[in-house]
């Protein structure tokens, strides 16, 4: 266990944020440390979707429940935290 910082690029955020999760964060667990900096400041919550975490540019979304310290994410890296309707 110990703090990691990442870069959180928000959908439909314009301020880039930085924040300290734990290397045995989920990815889920990662969404929701992002959200409270942008959700109901600069975003408006979404009901019914879900937050996923995927690397700066990458077209797949890391696994919900991979822990930070398996994602092979580096200290600082971005990440970008998209809104997802759930499926089913």
């Amino acid at each position: 266990m110990a703090l990691f910082p990442l870069t959180s690029n928000f959908e439909g955020d314009f301020v880039l944020q930085l924040v300290a999760v734990d290397t045995e964060n989920t990815m889920d667990e990662v969404a929701a440390a992002a959200a409270v900096h942008s959700v109901g400041r600069r975003v408006r919550a979404r009901p019914g979707h879900i937050l996923r975490i995927r690397r700066q540019g990458a077209d797949e979304f890391l696994p919900r429940t991979m822990k930070v310290a398996d994602s092979g994410l580096k200290p600082t890296e971005t990440v970008e935290v998209i809104w997802q309707m759930p499926h089913g």
